[in-house]
C-alpha cells in the first residue's frame, strides 16, 4: 500500500514537539473537468517545544514544487520522500509553505473525481479518514495535532463549493471562466474532518431554529441527475429530531456554524462526519422503491454522523486506539435517538440493532483477528482494517450495557461533564470513564478491564429444573467463555453482565406474552435467578431480554421447541429478533443444522411483521443453504427456499414492503427453469404480479440473476443500459457481465480488476460482486491459485480501499473445502504479508473453516434423521 505508514510512536513524538496554530490552504481546481492534477498551496503556522529539533509533515503528491520553511527555500528533491517532507532546524515559531501538484483519485480517497454519464459534468468530494488529507494538502496527519483551517478554492464558474465553514458569494477568479471561494477559518479541528465538495451540485435548504434564538442553516446537496429522487423533507425531519435530542442529552449546543449533508457519488463508506459538511453515499437517494428498513438505515446514518459533531469533532480521540469510542458512541446514541425521540418513526430501532449490528459484532468477535474493543493501534495500517464489527457494533453494545449498569441519567450527566471539560481538545478513554465515575458513583476500572481490554464473546445458557407439577424448583444462568480462535491474542474471560430475563407464556389466543421480567447481575460461572415461589415453568425462558448485554444466548430444550413452533407468536418484535439471532448463532456454531435453520425460518418468516428482520432472515437463510448446508443437499435446500420465496411473493400484500423484499429474495435464489421463467416474466412484463412495481433497481436485480444463469446475453444488458444509462446503471451492467457463467466472462472480469488499474472504486466493486457467484464454483476454481499469486503485489501497489476490495472480495470463499484452507496456509507461510494484509486473508480463511464445520453438522443431522 503506497504512502508512509505513520506509527503511534512517531505520532506521539511529533505531538510532544509541535503545536499547530493554523492552516491556510489554496486549491486550484479550475481544470478539474480535465482530470490529472491540481495545484495545492499550504501555509501552516506551528510552534516547536525544542528549537533546533527536526520533524516532518505529510504529503502524498506526484510532485512538490516548492518548500519554504521560515523564509528559507528547501530543495524538494532533498526533503520530499516516502510521502513526507522533512523539516530540519525548527524555530520556536514556524511558518511552512508547501506548493505541490496533487492528484485527483477514482478510489474514494483524497479528492475523488467523478464524471456523471447523465450530464457529463464533473463532481468532486474529499474523503480524509484515516490518513488522506495528505493527498490534498500538506498536513500533520494525526488527530491530536488540531488547528484552524482556512480554505480558498478556485473552481469553474457556476460550481457549488462547500466546505466546513460558510463562504460568501464567490469572487471573480484569476482566469476567465473561474470563480474564487474564500471560506472562513474553522475552529480547532483535526485534519481528517476537514472537507471540500465541489461541482454543479444542486441543493435544498432549511434551518434548525432551536432554543435561545439558535439558528443553524441546513443544506442537502446531490447531483442534478438525482435531484428528482431527493426527499429532502424526510431527511430534514430526521436531522432536526437529532438536533433536539442530542443538544438535550449532551447539554451542549451544536458547535459549528452550519450543517450540510452532501450525497456524493462512489463513496466507499456509509457517510463521513466532516465538521459541518457531512458526506453521504448517494445510494441513500433512493431511485426506486425500497422497504422501510432502508429508510430506517438511512436515518440511523444521518443521526450517527450528527452525533459525531459533538463526539469526535468537538471532542476528539488523541490517537486511533480510541476509534472504537468515537464510532461506538455515535452508533449507540443514534439508535437510542431513533428509539426515544419524540415523533420518531422507528421506536423499534433496538430490534434492528439486535438483528443486524449485533450479529455483525458476534461474527467479528469469533474471527482469529478478534481484538479487545480498545484495540492496540500501532500504525495507520492497523486502524484502516479496524473499522470492523467490534469497533462499531460490539462497542455500541457494551455502551448499552454500561448505561444499564450506571443508569441512563448518570451516563449522560457524565457525557455532559466530559464535553464541557474537553471541548475542542483531544482525550483518552480514561477521561470519559473518569467523568462517568463522578456522576454515577461507580468504580468503572474493573468494568473497563473486563469489557474493553479483553476479546471474545460469552455464552449464557439457562439451567432449569421443575417438579412433577411443572413448578420451577431451580433456575440458574451458566456463563461460558469459549476459547478464542487459534491465532487470536489474549485469553477468554468471564464478564459481569447486567441482563433481563423474560418469562413468556402462551395466552388464550396463542400469543407469546411476557408475563414476568427479572433484571439481575450475572457474575462468574453460575448465577442463581430469583423466581417467585410456586411459579410454573413458562413456555419460553429468554435470557438477555431487552438486549441489555453483549453475549450469545442459548435456549433450553423446551424453550427452543416452543420457539420453533411459535416464533411468530411473540407479540413484540425484539424478543422475536433475539430468538432469531440465537438460532442463527447456533447454525453458525454447528449446534443447529443448516436445513433445520431453514425450516425454522420458513415456518415463521411469513408472519414476521418487522421488515428489517425479514430481510436479515432472507440473507441468512440463503447464506445457510449456500455455504453451511451439506453440498449433497444444497440444490434441494435452495429449491425449497426459492419455492417458499415465490409463494410468499405471490401472497404478500400488493405493493407492500414484504412483497418487494420477497421479489428480491426470490430472484437471488432462482435456479430451476421454472423459477427462471418467472424471473424473466417479471422483467419483460409478460408475467406480472399484482402490486409489484418492477422499477429500475428491481429490473437490474432480475437481470443480474438471468445473466448469472446464462439466460440473458449482452443484448439484454445493452437494452437495460439504454433505459438506465446512469452511473448506477453502468455499475449494474458491469455486474451482469462479470456474472455470466462462461470462462471468457470470468477471464475478462478478472483482468479488469486484477491486471488493470482503470476501474473506479464503485465499478471495481460491482465487477467483483458479479464475478463471485455461489453456483459457479467449478468455473471459479482455477482462480484460487491466481488469487494467491496476485494479492501481495496488489496490496503493496494499490491504495488501501482498492486493495482491500480485491483482497477481501476475490478470496475463494465459495470454495468450501480443505484445499482452500491448505492453499491459504501455504501462502501465509511463504508470502510474509504485512499485518493488515495477513488479517484480511486470515479473516476470510476463517469463514471457510466455519462453513466446513457447519456442513459437517448438517450432514450429521441428515444421517441422524
Amino acid at each position: 500500500m503506497p504512502g508512509t505508514n505513520l506509527t503511534r510512536e512517531e505520532a506521539r513524538t511529533r505531538a510532544e514537539l509541535l503545536h499547530v496554530d493554523a492552516y491556510e490552504i489554496e486549491l486550484d481546481l479550475s481544470t478539474a473537468t480535465e482530470g490529472g492534477t491540481f495545484r495545492s498551496t499550504t501555509v501552516v503556522r506551528f510552534t516547536a517545544a525544542t528549537p533546533g529539533a527536526s520533524s516532518f509533515i505529510d504529503l502524498v503528491a506526484p510532485a512538490v514544487v516548492e518548500v519554504v520553511l521560515n523564509g528559507t527555500a528547501l530543495d524538494p528533491a532533498e526533503v520530499f520522500a516516502d510521502s513526507r517532507i522533512a523539516l530540519p532546524g525548527l524555530a520556536a515559531e514556524n511558518e511552512l509553505r508547501v506548493v505541490a501538484e496533487c492528484a485527483y483519485t477514482n478510489s474514494g480517497e483524497g479528492l475523488h473525481r467523478f464524471v456523471d454519464p447523465v450530464d457529463q459534468q464533473t463532481y468532486l468530494y474529499t474523503q480524509f479518514e484515516v490518513p488522506d488529507a495528505r493527498r490534498v494538502f500538506a498536513s500533520f496527519e494525526q488527530p491530536d495535532l488540531k488547528g484552524t483551517f482556512q480554505f480558498t478554492v478556485t473552481a469553474p464558474a457556476g460550481w457549488k463549493v462547500i466546505s466546513n465553514e460558510v463562504s460568501p458569494e464567490p469572487e471573480q477568479g484569476p482566469a476567465e471562466g473561474t470563480e474564487l471561494h474564500r471560506f472562513a477559518a474553522t475552529p480547532r479541528i483535526s485534519t481528517y474532518i476537514t472537507a471540500l465538495i465541489a461541482g454543479p451540485y444542486v441543493g435544498v435548504f432549511d434551518s434548525y431554529d432551536g432554543p435561545n434564538g439558535q439558528h443553524v442553516p441546513l443544506g442537502i446537496y446531490c447531483r442534478p441527475s438525482l435531484a428528482q429522487y431527493l426527499d429532502g423533507e424526510a431527511i430534514f425531519e430526521v436531522t432536526k429530531q437529532g438536533f433536539d435530542y442530542f443538544q438535550e442529552k449532551f447539554d451542549t449546543v451544536y458547535p459549528f456554524s452550519k450543517y450540510d449533508q452532501l450525497f456524493v457519488p462512489e463513496f466507499n463508506a456509509g457517510a463521513m462526519e466532516n465538521a459541518g459538511a457531512v458526506t453521504i453515499r448517494d445510494q441513500y437517494v433512493f431511485r426506486s422503491k425500497v422497504t422501510d428498513a432502508a429508510y430506517e438505515g438511512r436515518a440511523e446514518t444521518v443521526l450517527h454522523e450528527l452525533a459525531h459533531m459533538w463526539f469526535g469533532d468537538l471532542v476528539t480521540m488523541e490517537w486511533w486506539n480510541d476509534l472504537w469510542l468515537n464510532e461506538s458512541f455515535a452508533t449507540f446514541t443514534s439508535v437510542l435517538c431513533q428509539s426515544e425521540v419524540a415523533g420518531g418513526r422507528w421506536p423499534q430501532a433496538w430490534t434492528t440493532f439486535a438483528n443486524s449490528m449485533k450479529t455483525w459484532a458476534y461474527r467479528q468477535d469469533q474471527l482469529p483477528s478478534t481484538h479487545p474493543i480498545m484495540a492496540e493501534i500501532n500504525d495507520l495500517e492497523d486502524v484502516q482494517v479496524n473499522f470492523d464489527g467490534i469497533t462499531y457494533a460490539k462497542g455500541a453494545s457494551v455502551l448499552k450495557q454500561l448505561v444499564a449498569y450506571v443508569g441512563q441519567d448518570a451516563f449522560f450527566a457524565g457525557v455532559q461533564a466530559y464535553m464541557k471539560r474537553h471541548a475542542w481538545g483531544n482525550t483518552r478513554l480514561s477521561d470519559l470513564l473518569g467523568a462517568l465515575e463522578e456522576t454515577s458513583g461507580r468504580d468503572l476500572k474493573a468494568w473497563s478491564t473486563a469489557w474493553l481490554e479483553t476479546a471474545g464473546i460469552n455464552v449464557l445458557r439457562p439451567e432449569i429444573e421443575t417438579g412433577a407439577d411443572g413448578v420451577l424448583t431451580s433456575f440458574a444462568i451458566r456463563q461460558e467463555a469459549p476459547a478464542l480462535p487459534a491465532g487470536a491474542k489474549g485469553a477468554a474471560v468471564l464478564r459481569p453482565h447486567r441482563i433481563a430475563v423474560g418469562l413468556y407464556d402462551l395466552d388464550e389466543s396463542g400469543a407469546l406474552v411476557r408475563s414476568e421480567r427479572i433484571e439481575l447481575d450475572v457474575e462468574g460461572e453460575l448465577t442463581e435467578v430469583p423466581v417467585p415461589a410456586g411459579r410454573k415453568r413458562p413456555a419460553v425462558v429468554l435470557l438477555n431480554d431487552d438486549d441489555l448485554s453483549y453475549a450469545k444466548v442459548r435456549l433450553d430444550a423446551e424453550s427452543l421447541a416452543n420457539v420453533t413452533a411459535h416464533i411468530a407468536d411473540f407479540t413484540e418484535s425484539l424478543p422475536r429478533a433475539l430468538c432469531w439471532a440465537s438460532a442463527w448463532d447456533m447454525t453458525r456454531d454447528g449446534e443447529m443444522a443448516a436445513r433445520d435453520y431453514l425450516s425454522l425460518v420458513l415456518s415463521g418468516i411469513g408472519r414476521e411483521s418487522d421488515i428489517g428482520v425479514v430481510q436479515s432472515l432472507q440473507r441468512q437463510a440463503k447464506l445457510a443453504v449456500d455455504l453451511y448446508a451439506d453440498p449433497a443437499w444444497r440444490a434441494e435446500g435452495l429449491t425449497r427456499y426459492a419455492d417458499a420465496a415465490l409463494g410468499l411473493l405471490r401472497s404478500s400484500a400488493p405493493g407492500s414492503d414484504h412483497q418487494l423484499a420477497w421479489a428480491r429474495a426470490f430472484a437471488s435464489a432462482a435456479t430451476t427453469d421454472q423459477h427462471l421463467a418467472v424471473v424473466a416474466g417479471l422483467l419483460d412484463g409478460s408475467a406480472p404480479i399484482s402490486g409489484l412495481t418492477v422499477d429500475t433497481e428491481l429490473r437490474w436485480s432480475l437481470l443480474v440473476r438471468l445473466s448469472a444463469t446464462g439466460q440473458a446475453d449482452e443484448a439484454a444488458v445493452l437494452a437495460e443500459l439504454e433505459r438506465d444509462n446512469t452511473a448506477a446503471g453502468q455499475a449494474h451492467a458491469a455486474t451482469c457481465r462479470a456474472a455470466r457463467p462462461t470462462a471468457d466472462a470470468k477471464a475478462s472480469a478478472w483482468a479488469s480488476v486484477v491486471e488493470a488499474e482503470t476501474l473506479t472504486n464503485t465499478v471495481q466493486e460491482a465487477v467483483i460482486g458479479g464475478f463471485v457467484q455461489t453456483d459457479q464454483r467449478e468455473l471459479l476454481a482455477p482462480y484460487t491459485a491466481k488469487y494467491f499469486a496476485a494479492i501481495k503485489g496488489i496490496f503493496e501497489e494499490r491504495s488501501h480501499e482498492m486493495g482491500q476490495q480485491i483482497v477481501v472480495g476475490l478470496y475463494p470463499a465459495v470454495q468450501v473445502e480443505q484445499a482452500t484452507l491448505d492453499a491459504t496456509d501455504a501462502w501465509l507461510a511463504e508470502a510474509e504479508p504485512a499485518p493488515a494484509l495477513r488479517r484480511m486473508v486470515v479473516e476470510a480463511r476463517a469463514g471457510v473453516e466455519r462453513a466446513l464445520r457447519a456442513q459437517a453438522a448438517d450432514r450429521g443431522a441428515a444421517r441422524g434423521a
